[in-house]
């Protein structure tokens, strides 16, 4: 049996940020992983999805150009193979620079499909690892000095009633690896994934139907980012309809049938060339044996942790980081890998500081874009404080009318100048905007705090701080 400090099942943005800190702090580090180590962010999901919404940007700055700008540009086609060779080559670089900063970290990187065997050990079935070890059937046994790390993060939620095919009926996984675009496509799914793909698909010329069950798209964030975010697909021609829910699905030679119960109580029949579910994900622990160490999942499939401090299950020297952690993780890349540092440094004897899931950033990135950070106005009331808002409109500062796209900034925050709770933003380049509200939430700053300091002019950022002006009660451009 071979022995390291810290054996980490999984090589996701959770599983090998945590390698990589421990291998800094000296510890032997094991990183098991059956498939590419970067996982499904790299892979599958952040890193291929943000590439080609980059690309849809493009696509729509042309149409802006001619149509608002007076630039007589036209598209004359989208290069289906060439968009696709582009963003895997974005993947293909990334996935070569985290393999070198594994390696030139010491980490050892097993390849092969991982059973937990006990609480210290783990059994490595399939290995070709980087070192050419293993049995003569491919099997390794490890066993940890201080810890076993649960990386195995998630994959795409499917109904009971509706098989993906990978070709009519898609996840968001098969949905990258098309082997070309859609006419039309029927969206199963208003969070962001759903939201992502329909915006997406909108701008490469898709008719676009969005299906979500709650009574609003991207239920889980503030009701006013709903709102704005759905007056802006509309604005695109996404035909949003809320509070609906797929009663069936007919598999056709040319597409998909469905059949839709709107929220008027009426069913509606769509027809689109592609049906993409997008109802979330659910973590994966198949094959892991969480029993062999004295572990369970919730009924929901996640591992919770005993102590959220330490991210440590109920069994000692056993942490689990990523999508299997239930709420109030967000099961978001760069959650993941505040989660993987935490851990790496718990497992060297480090002090390390908690992770504040409620101060981590939230983002979808579809046209418009939003996002957020804290409670929504909705949540602070729930938890019982009395809070001032101030929504103001991107169009209200010279940059946003500029863009033209709308949006707003929204700020939650304790009633008489007490600390800000939440921010939300809706409008272009919003995801590069939030990491000032980050700041300002994590810091538990007070609008005051905010309002001393001056924002460049013209810029989007500067609504920010208009906003903040206006609750310090010193507004300038806001009445």
């Amino acid at each position: 049996m071979d022995t390291a400090d810290v054996i980490v099942i999984g090589g996701g943005t959770g599983g090998y940020s945590t390698a990589l800190r421990a291998a800094a702090l000296g510890l032997d580090v094991v990183l098991v992983e059956r498939d590419k180590v970067g996982g499904t962010c790299l892979h599958r999901g952040c890193i291929p999805s943000k590439a080609m919404l980059h690309a849809a940007e493009l696509v729509d700055g042309i149409a802006e150009a001619r149509e608002r700008w007076g630039v007589k540009a036209t598209l004359d086609a989208v290069d289906w193979s060439a968009l696709v060779a582009t963003r895997d080559d974005i993947v293909a670089r990334n996935h070569r620079g985290v393999e070198a900063h594994l390696a030139h970290a010491g980490v050892r990187v097993v390849r092969g499909s991982a059973r937990l065997t006990g609480a210290r050990s783990v059994r490595v079935d399939g290995v070709g690892g980087v070192d050419g070890r293993g049995g003569a059937e491919g099997v390794r046994d490890f066993a940890a000095r201080r810890g076993i790390v649960l990386a195995t993060g998630s994959r795409p939620r499917t109904l009971p009633t509706l098989t993906p095919d990978g070709r009519r009926v898609v996840t968001s996984d098969d949905a990258l690896f098309a082997p070309s675009l859609p006419a039309s496509v029927l969206v199963l799914g208003g969070g962001a994934i759903g939201v992502e793909y329909a915006s997406f698909h909108r701008s490469m010329g898709a008719q676009v139907t969005l299906v979500e069950a709650a009574d609003r798209i991207v239920p889980l964030e503030d009701a006013d980012v709903s709102r704005h975010l759905t007056r802006g697909l509309k604005k695109r021609g996404v035909d949003v309809q809320t509070g609906a829910r797929l009663l069936d699905a007919e598999v056709r030679a040319d597409g998909v049938r469905a059949r839709v119960r709107t929220a008027r109580g009426e069913t509606r029949v769509i027809d689109a060339e592609r049906l993409l579910v997008a109802v979330g994900r659910v973590p994966v622990t198949d094959g892991l044996d969480l029993a062999a160490a004295g572990l369970s999942t919730d009924e929901r499939g996640f591992v919770a942790p005993a102590d959220w401090n330490r991210l440590e299950t109920a069994v000692p020297g056993v942490h689990v980081v990523g999508d299997l952690l239930p709420p109030p993780s967000l099961g978001l890349a760069h959650a993941s890998f505040a989660e993987g540092l935490l851990v790496a440094e718990t497992l060297a004897g480090v002090p390390s500081v908690p992770v504040d899931h409620a101060a981590v950033p939230r983002v979808t990135y579809s046209s418009p874009q939003t996002a957020s950070v804290g409670l929504s106005e909705a949540e602070a009331r729930a938890r019982g404080h009395e809070v001032d808002v101030n929504t103001m409109p991107l169009t209200a500062v010279a940059k946003g009318m500029v863009h033209g796209q709308g949006g707003m900034v929204k700020v939650v925050a304790e009633a008489g100048g007490g600390r800000v709770l939440g921010v939300h933003l809706v409008g272009p380049h919003v995801s590069e905007m939030i990491a000032e509200s980050q700041l300002i939430v994590g810091w538990d700053a007070q609008p005051d705090d905010v309002a001393r300091h001056v924002h460049a002019h013209p810029t989007l950022s500067e609504a920010v701080g208009e906003a903040f002006l206006t609750l310090a009660g010193r507004g300038l451009h806001q009445q």
